[in-house]
């Protein structure tokens, strides 16, 4: 059995103001054409089709004709709803989608939606189950205290029927972690402050686990445990992640094989640092393709008047403007106090912390002798 595992496609988001739609476009036309080269059984999608619960009308255009590509295909497609994503608008039409090979599981009904496939070495059983929180998974299971999200993935997966000699794949959009490894995340991502963390050693009957909610693909502590990842970059917390679709290969039973298969992006997401004046003079062999999107670091220690204007008139896709010299980097570990502590600074350090509350960085020399005039002015009156 070979399947396709994507997830977190986000479809419709933009990022610090641009949108991803033609990026979301390109991607799919390349999970088309591996569909196409490598002929999988299935297309897994991990869940958060969409980046928000009642998309645009342009996102539902897209994602629709991502579909109608891939039933054109002869595949079959296996869909669950993820965080992001309303649970009742992906199920509209889902019982008579599935006619058409087209499986979609969009809300939690109390038991794991099963579909199965079969190849050569007879039958492969997709758990389909979307993102799920501890109250709704409460209403099913009176006789069970359910606290936690562990608590509410323990009590759903003790409940589905899982047949430990024959070949069983889940679909999920929870946060998976294993003790003794750090997940990599990004600031894209919904985090709940740790309480929505499950122990993927739950995971353990299953012969491959297709996560999505996490946008670096990796793995969950074992090999058979897998985040597909985001297609596309979507925060600079990103910018070193390589994106891909993961092709899975299940032949006999404890016979697995994974394979990264790469996408690219129309424009990168990245990061170049430099002065002004050397940003807006180097080539493209130094900086790389002008026309990506873009965290520019600039590391004049001289203020610049108006420096992102400039900036996007050689780099038009410029997202986010820092800055980083002499001042951004002064320990002001020294005035960041609490309440108690403060009522020992004196004024000029209390306005100190208050120019970097409100500025996040520092006054210049010439800026701290006018306060400090100021401030003595106050003493002598």
């Amino acid at each position: 059995m070979k399947f396709l595992h994507i997830a977190d496609l986000h479809i419709g988001k933009s990022v610090n103001g641009y949108s991803m739609l033609d990026e979301q476009r390109n991607i799919f036309r390349q999970i088309i054409e591996y569909i196409r080269e490598r002929k999988p059984d299935a297309v897994v999608i991990a869940g958060d089709v969409y980046d928000r619960a009642v998309p645009s009308v342009e996102a539902v255009r897209i994602f629709d004709d991502f579909l109608t590509g891939l039933s054109r295909e002869a595949v079959t497609v296996l869909l669950i709803a993820g965080n992001h994503d309303s649970p009742e608008r992906l199920n509209y039409a889902s019982r008579l989608l599935t006619e058409m090979n087209l499986h979609i599981c969009g809300a939690f009904d109390g038991a794991v939606k099963v579909v199965t496939l079969a190849d050569v070495f007879g039958e492969v059983k997709f758990f389909l189950l979307p993102f799920i929180k501890p109250l709704t998974v409460r209403g099913y299971f009176a006789g069970k205290e359910i606290e936690s999200y562990n608590d509410a993935l323990k009590a759903v997966l003790e409940n589905a029927d899982i047949n430990p000699d024959g070949r069983n794949v889940l679909v999920s959009h929870q946060f998976y972690t294993k003790a003794g490894v750090n997940a990599e995340r990004s600031d894209s991502e919904i985090s709940i402050g740790g309480i929505d963390e499950i122990d993927a050693d739950i995971l353990s009957a299953f012969d491959y686990a297709a996560l999505g909610h996490l946008h670096g693909s990796q793995r969950a502590g074992a090999e058979h445990i897998r985040y597909a990842g985001s297609p596309i970059k979507y925060s600079f917390s990103e910018c070193k992640q390589n994106k891909c679709a993961l092709l899975v290969e299940l032949k006999k039973k404890g016979e697995l094989s994974v394979k990264a298969l790469p996408l690219t992006p129309l424009h990168d997401l990245r990061e170049i640092r430099g002065t002004l004046d050397g940003l807006l003079k180097a080539d493209g062999g130094t900086v790389g393709d002008r026309d990506d999107y873009l965290r520019i670091i600039l590391t004049d220690e001289e203020e610049i008047i108006d420096p992102m204007n400039k900036l996007r008139a050689v780099y038009p896709n410029a997202m986010v403007l820092d800055f980083e010299n002499s001042r951004t980097r002064i320990d002001l570990s020294a005035v960041n106090a609490d309440a108690e502590s403060a009522e020992r600074l004196s004024e000029y350090d209390l306005f100190c912390q208050f120019f970097a509350d409100v500025t996040g960085g520092v006054m210049t020399g010439e800026q701290a002798d006018i306060i400090r005039d100021l401030l003595d002015g106050e003493d002598a009156r």
